[in-house]
Parts: C-alpha cells; sequence; structure tokens
C-alpha cells in the first residue's frame, strides 16, 4: 500500500500506548524506501502534527473505544485521496478523513450505519473495505472476537460515500468445544474466536475468496491422565471456580475478604494445569468462493 504516493509500498498497523491517560490507540506507518527497505517505524500523526487518535466520546471511561486493532487505507469518498479507516475494541469503526500524501484530518468520526454507529456482532471489529458484491461500490466486511466473517453492505453507488447496511453473517463461527472436553486439530471445522480477514481471489478463478485467521485454545488430559480423568477433575473444578467468583462477586465492598478470595481464585487457576493442557494457537481458514 502506497499510503503517501510517493511510488513505494508502506506499512501501516495498529497499536496502544500505555503511556496516556487514558490509554490509547495509535498508528504506526513504515515508509517504503526505493530499494525495497522500510524507514523505522514512526507513530502517524494528523494535519496538526499530534499522532492521530481515536476520539474518547461522552463516556470519559470507555477508553476501550480508543484502542485501534485495525487500520486500512482506502478511498471512502471517492475523492482520490486514502482515508483511514480503523476498528476498534468495541466492535465500531471510525474514519480520519485524507488529505493527500500521507496526511490525514486529526478528528476522527464514528462509520455510522442505519440508526446509529455502525458496529459488527461482537468486539474486536476487523475492517477490510472491497467491491464484495461487484456492484461498483465498496463494501464492508469484518472478522470479530465471536470468529466467523461478517459483510455490510453498501447501497450508495460507485464513486459516493458509503452507506453501509447492517452487518450480515457471510461466514458461520465454528462451534466451541464444550468446558472440560479435549479439542485437537482435527476437531476443528472453521475459525472460533477473534478472526482477522483477507479478502482477494486467491486461486486466480476471478471471484474473491476470504482467508480468516483465528485464535483457539487446544485442549488435552495433563500429562498421565486420561480423557475420562481430565473430565472428572474437570468438572469438580468448574464447581470451585463459580463458587469462589459468586463469592468474589458478593464481597465486593470488603477488601479484607476480597483479599482473602483473590489468593483463592489464584490458588485455584494453578490447580488447573494439574489436570488439563492448554495450548494457544492459532489457524489460518481458506474459503474459496463458489
Amino acid at each position: 500500500m502506497d499510503l503517501n504516493g510517493d511510488g513505494f509500498n508502506d506499512i501501516l498497523s495498529g497499536s496502544y500506548s500505555r503511556d496516556s491517560k487514558p490509554m490509547a490507540g495509535l498508528f504506526q506507518v513504515l515508509w517504503g524506501k526505493a530499494d525495497g527497505t522500510f524507514q523505522k517505524a514512526e507513530v502517524l500523526k494528523g494535519t496538526d502534527g499530534e499522532p492521530l487518535l481515536i476520539p474518547l466520546g461522552a463516556d470519559k471511561d470507555a477508553w476501550i473505544d480508543c484502542i485501534c486493532t485495525r487500520p486500512t487505507a482506502v478511498d471512502w469518498d471517492g475523492d482520490g485521496k486514502l482515508d483511514l479507516i480503523t476498528g476498534n475494541f468495541t466492535g465500531t469503526f471510525y474514519l480520519f478523513m485524507g488529505e493527500g500524501k500521507g496526511r490525514f484530518l486529526p478528528k476522527g468520526e464514528l462509520v455510522a450505519g442505519e440508526g446509529g454507529p455502525l458496529k459488527i456482532k461482537g468486539n474486536h471489529s476487523d475492517p477490510f473495505l472491497i467491491d464484495w458484491d461487484h456492484d461498483g461500490d465498496l463494501d464492508l466486511l469484518s472478522g470479530s472476537s465471536e470468529g466467523g466473517v461478517q459483510w455490510a453492505e453498501n447501497s450508495a453507488g460507485p464513486g459516493k460515500p458509503p452507506t453501509l447496511k447492517p452487518f450480515q453473517t457471510l461466514i458461520e463461527r465454528a462451534t466451541p468445544a464444550a468446558p472440560g472436553r479435549t479439542l485437537d486439530e482435527a476437531d476443528l471445522k472453521g475459525p472460533v474466536a477473534a478472526t482477522r480477514i483477507w479478502v482477494d481471489d486467491i486461486n486466480s478463478d476471478g471471484k474473491l475468496d476470504i482467508l480468516a485467521g483465528d485464535m483457539i485454545t487446544l485442549i488435552s488430559p495433563a500429562k498421565g491422565l486420561s480423557e475420562e480423568e481430565m473430565k472428572t477433575k474437570s468438572a469438580q473444578w468448574q464447581k470451585e471456580w463459580e463458587a469462589v467468583i459468586a463469592e468474589m462477586n458478593s464481597t465486593a465492598n470488603d477488601e479484607k475478604k476480597q483479599a482473602e478470595v483473590q489468593k483463592r481464585v489464584q490458588k485455584l487457576y494453578t490447580e488447573r494445569a494439574s489436570f488439563i493442557r492448554e495450548e494457544m494457537t492459532g489457524f489460518v481458514w481458506l474459503y474459496l468462493q463458489k
């Protein structure tokens, strides 16, 4: 992606800073060089010289809204200049209008849907803009914390700022494993959670396909245990866990009791590794369009 129009590919990424109050999302850019390498990553700034930040809304404690997930550059309004669309932890989208040559207006605005801000089902919006239905305008596809792939159809027409319909499911999420049950690669039928997507004609047949990366925890018995023993211990552990969480909620205003319960929570969490082995990993799924 040539963000600043100098003929070289650039890399754009979302990140967040714990140094800001509240914690806020930042956009990092690696400007491309003539030899195919990149300059050192730097914070992308607006035309006011300040870092681009998703604005904090009316709820000043809702800082999680400000953490960007995936930024993407696209000509949103058809004026020939790249604009910036980003997702966030909440599942909505923000637009920063472009001024050309890699410059963007400092104030971001929520992308509107029908009756309010456009939002995916779930959290962690993952914008990918492409003409999915081949009608000449840009549609919005997204992954989600809940897995699967969603699609918001654009009804505006070519060369106009998008008018996006509510998200509909394009690819269903796979069913997650039941608590206490083993889960290995052979059990997986599709992306379960935390999907990130890419759309392209993978097999060169003239149709758009989807790559979906996900996050999953593979589950197996701890060393020396059978699957049945793992299930028995897991069921007992789950009862104890639910009881201690209920106690934590009921003693929220008692600092002394909260400290005691916290120790039991930590102890229980550590004990879990004695009967169950969990391996957090992820896979990439390819969906070829028919």
